[in-house]
């Protein structure tokens, strides 16, 4: 392995990046790989740069291969016994200050691992950790710090459980008390003396100290900390401040850095944590407030930190947002209303604190016109309301704006508008009396009227609530209409901006009828050559465009029929304006936009769709060279998919130009192998081929082969549009698969690649389902048995709960569908083959437990199945396998119980599958799909019923029930030995629909 350092080298340039991976994929799957990679990261001799890359490939290939459940090559338990002796090790080597970002990855492969494997086998661990803290090097104790946080950071936003609780409790009898003792000792250093030499790294290190009294208290208080309470937030009668108060006044000269640094100094960081941790304890530990110590003081400190427009540093952004934060949190609690329930005190926070707080500085404007998508970014964040710890996507002003919502939902309402009411018909009236000098005014003014009427809100659909004594709709026409329709360069852009974003926050509150008339002036400004402008024109429209009632769309395509086409035409110019790649698709509001009106147009694109499908794929010849936004790609093949999706449902004769055009762009993507689009790319095939009529082309059949040789299978996302498209190359063409043979290579990717992947598998279960429904039972018979066998295998080797399920559902859909020849005596002579009598075994420890917990979508065919299994099989009422009999039917009639989910299997009305599809936000459909693939919902077709054939499951069975206890007397005997209470009354209902059992 003497040539890592030279492959990590190469890995940096994009010419040998490829291979060079390659290489290194292979050495990593050899032993020993992981602890000569920790040598080649700690060996300062090394390139920085070739360090660092070796310290990520490290990191990543601890994430992706620790666990004994990696789909790809565990590690072994030795390299892992030597890993975890190393790493704290490691962490002490790096403890330099130009080494802090190995040391970063270093530590969160720390992290990973402890997931894992504390303290069960790593028990050694926060005793390592303790005894290398030391008061004396710093350097060491910072690393040993961050180290212990990567660790316990996680328990932030874990959800509470006997696991975790012991976890902690075993972390806080080893390391609540020295961590204490370093606390105090490290807070005195700092205290008593403010120009010690390692001032900053001593500060860095409390900091951390900070973050992880956070970390140890975010689930529960410890008994330790809980006793010593006052020790950190002050006595109750103020006669100590605690540590917190006396570091949120710390404020060292040498340690403030630069006015102008965008960076907070570390002193604003630490006061950062303070506040978060004060906000923790408002929220889950309110009572230790109200009587160990008192709120007034932090409220002060406040005051003190920022009040009156202290630091309008950029720096200080962090500290100014966690400080209101904990405002807010504090308001909001209603626990404090003696504090903040007076009219001064009221005052006080407007004028003195949200105020300064929401006023337009240098660095929105220059960001507004040097940096226009961050600027965006920023303004549209969400603010966050929920404990976490973290003050980061909040800004100074949504966190004043948050102080004022608070004050209004604790029932200060009319208090607070009254004197916001005051300050924004100041502003209003400044702007009029010199709209060039005073436009900030102006702006100043809307954020606060837009701050103060908004009670409630949602990402998805604005604000949803307001306060009754702001008419939001009078003034939006009395102070905002007049900028929205006003010329370019009339007025400043930002209130131009801030007028559309007006329209955007408060759309809900417009009737549709005042939507529709705006909307035309939301498209001119599509023309706009501000960027801020135009793309916020587009955000407003889509989010118009997505507006619900109940689970309908506001607007239909009648409503956007004459403008859609102008609103494309725009996005699109804007969109292809950037030129190279990476500008093209930098701005995905803009795309998204596109993607939402070729949703809502639907049919109404039909006369203009070519012109539409070749700029969408102008656009995708050009970002394809090097994709860079990954929303961007989603919206993009999104709006491709809506576009076949709606124009070929209103005109079947428009599929074979999309064909045509999209054919040999999927096929240039496949070849130039374009990893990100590849995903896509298959789930657009799939699509057109679904919806090909008659014969498939040469054009599908000639793909099919080399979708089953093994590379495209290697990239994980792939795989749902491979088997999505073999499935449909079945369903369309199965008697030429039989002929060819074909169907022996999907078998083998199921057996081989999917089945015994637990991430995989349920893509296994349907390419095996497809092809038993599609190939004829002739050609597939001699392969069957081996399908069996690989799944009994993986019952054995790798059972897991999900894979039981597919399994059940498996059997009983090859038993539902009434393939020819395979019957449900064939199906369990198969299994007997394999073993004498393990269909009882397998029945009854497997398939049995598991048929309740197949979902509704799918009962209808289990339904059946079952049927078929009871009243169509000998075997299944002979030995072992007849005493299963009455339970069985027993549980079957259960299944009736719920008749709503044995109407359809899968199927559903197509125009209800647009309307739910046209109502689902692409980015909440994509949310928690691993991030290699993401689905296309337009894409997908209603799914067909298996069992369409059977309209009534119940006259089914009394029908089948009839006929075999006419052939066989002995039915009746088992029907009898059944749970009476569930089939009694069952049978009286057949026999009174005329089934003679």
């Amino acid at each position: 392995m003497s040539d890592l350092p030279a492959l990590f080298l190469a890995s940096l340039a994009p010419q040998t990046r490829k291979q060079a991976e390659q290489s290194l994929l292979t050495y990593s799957v050899q032993p020993s790989f992981l602890p000569h990679l920790l040598i080649l990261v700690l060996d300062a001799s090394h390139n920085q740069g070739v360090r660092l890359a070796g310290a990520v490939y490290f990191k990543n290939t601890i994430k992706k291969r620790w666990s004994d459940d990696s789909e790809e090559t565990p590690i072994s338990p030795e390299d892992k016994a030597v890993i975890r002796s190393q790493l704290v090790p490691a962490m002490i080597a790096l403890s330099l200050p130009g080494d802090k970002s190995l040391r970063a990855q270093v530590a969160e492969s720390v992290s990973v691992v402890a997931e894992h494997d504390f303290p069960q086998n790593w028990p050694e661990l926060i005793d390592q950790l303790v005894s290398s803290l030391s008061i004396s090097d710093y350097g060491v104790s910072l690393g040993v710090l961050e180290t212990a946080h990567s660790i316990f950071n996680r328990w932030r936003s874990a959800i509470r459980s006997d696991d975790l609780y012991t976890v902690i409790n075993y972390v806080l009898s080893r390391f609540v008390e020295p961590f204490v003792g370093f606390f105090r000792q490290t807070a005195s250093v700092l205290l008593s003396n403010q120009n010690i030499s390692n001032g900053m790294i001593v500060a860095q290190s409390q900091t951390v100290l900070m973050s992880i009294f956070y970390d140890l208290t975010c689930q529960d208080l410890p008994p330790l900390l809980e006793d010593i309470h006052s020790e950190f937030f002050g006595a109750s009668d103020g006669s100590t401040p605690g540590w917190f108060l006396q570091f949120l006044a710390w404020d060292p000269p040498a340690l403030r850095g630069d006015p102008d640094d965008t960076t907070p100094s570390v002193p604003s960081q630490l006061k950062t944590v303070i506040m978060e941790i004060a906000e923790l304890y408002t929220n889950r530990f309110p009572e230790l407030f109200t009587t160990g110590s008192s709120i007034g003081p932090f409220v002060q400190a406040v005051w003190s930190l920022i009040g009156d427009g202290k630091r309008p540093s950029v720096g200080d952004d962090t500290l100014v947002a966690q400080a209101l934060r904990f405002l807010s949190t504090a308001i909001r609690s209603g626990l404090f209303k003696d504090l903040f329930g007076n009219r001064e005190t009221i005052k006080t926070l407007v004028n003195g604190v949200v105020v300064p707080s929401v006023e337009l500085r240098d660095h929105e404007t220059e960001q507004f016109e040097d940096d226009p998508l961050e600027y965006i970014r920023v303004d549209l964040s969400v603010p966050q309301t929920s404990t976490g710890g973290s003050s980061e996507g909040t800004t100074r002003r949504h966190a004043a704006a948050e102080v004022l919502r608070s004050l209004v939902g604790a029932g200060w309402e009319s208090e607070t508008t009254e004197f916001v009411s005051i300050w924004v018909s100041e502003d209003l009236q400044a702007y009029k009396t010199n709209p060039v000098e005073n436009w900030k005014r102006k702006d100043r003014a809307i954020f606060l009227l837009t701050a103060i009427a908004s009670r409630g809100s949602t990402s998805q659909q604005g604000v949803t609530s307001t306060n009754a004594l702001v008419k939001v709709v009078d003034w939006f026409a009395e102070n905002v209409l007049g900028d929205l329709q006003a010329a370019p360069g009339s007025v400043h852009p930002i209130l131009q901006v801030d007028a559309i974003r007006y329209l955007y926050t408060f759309r809900n509150q417009l009737t549709k009828e005042q939507l529709v008339q705006v909307l035309p002036l939301l498209v001119a400004h599509l023309r706009s050559d501000n960027y801020v402008c135009y793309s916020y024109a587009a955000i407003t429209i889509e989010r118009i465009l997505f507006i619900k009632q109940g689970s309908r769309m506001l607007f239909a395509q009648a409503d956007i029929h004459d403008v859609a086409n102008d609103i494309l035409t725009a996005l699109f110019d804007k969109i292809e304006s950037g030129g190279t790649p990476e500008k093209v698709s930098e701005n995905d509001y803009l795309m998204k936009c596109a993607m939402r009106v070729i949703i809502t147009a639907r049919q109404s694109l039909t006369p203009v769709y070519q012109q539409v499908l070749a700029r969408l794929v102008g656009i995708l010849s050009v970002i394809r060279k090097n994709p860079s936004n990954p929303n961007f790609d989603q919206y993009l093949f999104e709006g491709i998919s809506s576009l076949i999706r709606f124009v070929v449902a209103g005109n079947r004769d428009t599929l074979p130009h999309f064909e045509g055009v999209l054919q040999n762009v999927c096929t240039v993507i496949l070849q130039e192998d374009v990893e990100q689009f590849v995903p896509y790319t298959f789930q657009i095939l799939s699509q057109m081929l679904e919806l090909h009529p008659g014969d498939i082309s040469e054009g599908y059949r000639s793909l099919l082969p080399l979708l089953l040789t093994p590379a495209p299978w290697a990239q994980k996302g792939s795989i749902p549009g491979l088997v999505r498209y073999i499935k449909a190359s079945l369903d369309r063409d199965g008697p030429e698969i039989g002929k060819t043979g074909q169907f022996t290579s999907m078998l083998a990717v199921a057996q081989q690649r999917l089945i015994p992947s637990k991430i995989n598998d349920a893509w296994g279960f349907e390419l095996l389902q497809a092809v038993v429904k599609n190939i004829p039972f002739a050609q597939l018979s001699p392969y069957f048995p081996a399908v069996i066998v690989s799944l009994l295998t993986r019952l054995q080797a790798n059972k897991t709960d999900k894979f039981a399920n597919l399994f059940a559902y498996f059997v009983l859909y090859i038993l539902a569908i009434q393939v020819e020849d395979v019957t449900p005596d064939f199906v369990i002579g198969v299994v007997e083959g394999v073993q004498a009598g393990l269909w009882a075994n397998l029945f009854g420890h497997i398939l049995f437990p598991e048929i309740v917990k197949i979902p509704s979508k799918d009962r209808k065919v289990a339904v059946v199945g079952l049927i078929r299994l009871l009243t169509q099989s000998q075997s299944m009422r002979q030995g072992a396998n007849g005493q299963l009999w009455p339970a069985t039917f027993t549980v079957l009639l259960k299944l009736f119980r719920d008749p709503q989910a044995l109407g359809k299997s899968k199927g559903e009305d197509e125009a209800d599958a647009d309307a739910a599809f046209t109502a689902v936000d692409v980015e909440e459909q994509n949310a928690g799909y691993q991030a290699a693939y993401s689905r296309l919902a337009a894409s997908e077709v209603v799914p067909t019923d298996p069992v369409a054939k059977i309209s009534d499951p119940q006259a089914f069975l009394g029908q089948e029930l009839s006929r075999a206890a006419q052939e066989d007397h002995q039915i009746r005997n088992m029907i009898s030995t059944s749970d009476e209470t569930i089939s009694g009354p069952f049978l009286q209902a057949l026999a009174a629909a005329g089934y003679v059992i």
